[in-house]
């Protein structure tokens, strides 16, 4: 059993991409993390302005659950497009999304995690986080990261030119 994290972004479908050829027809879950109302208020500054107008906390979260919901169906579409026996699942955010990916592998005894990296890098990874490397670095099972596939094809273009100034 393998488990794909997946949010529908481009990294993501890469992500998906990647599983199906490096694990072709082992069964998965794709996983979709949402995150409660109240969860958004406590960890941000958006609560602050909230105190004259409360809003319907269960239907903002009844439409999260099933956004993510069709974003897990979604992947595991494309999951089993590509030949993985996959059925979709969500998770809470449970602290970080990290973390309920991790619970998630835990409770399915998943022996590996696959995930997208949006390739952040500097101070914009320091101060947004990386789900990809909260993962990598409390993972007690095998995480397969996938980059970008825009960060990536630049990467391969600054590998070619620098190859090119070896070689002449």
């Amino acid at each position: 059993m393998i488990l794909i994290g997946y949010d529908g972004s481009p990294d993501a479908r890469a992500a998906v991409e990647a599983a199906a050829v490096l694990f072709g027809d082992q069964d998965a879950r794709v996983l979709t993390v949402w995150e409660p109302f109240i969860e958004l208020v406590t960890r941000t500054s958006f609560g602050l302005g909230l105190a004259p107008w409360v809003p319907d906390t269960d239907k903002l979260d009844a439409a999260s659950r099933d956004a993510a919901a069709q974003t897990a169906a979604e992947g595991a579409a494309l999951a089993t497009h590509l030949g993985i026996n996959a059925l979709p699942a969500t998770a809470t955010f449970v602290m970080t999304a990290a973390r309920a990916i991790l619970a998630e592998a835990e409770a399915l005894s998943a022996s590996t995690i696959v995930i997208g990296s949006r390739g952040l890098t500097g101070i914009r990874s320091r101060l947004l986080g990386s789900v990809s490397h909260e993962v990598v670095q409390h993972a007690d099972r095998t995480v397969v990261v996938v980059p970008s596939p825009d960060v990536a094809a630049m990467r391969s273009h600054t590998i070619h030119e620098d190859q090119l100034r070896i070689e002449r």
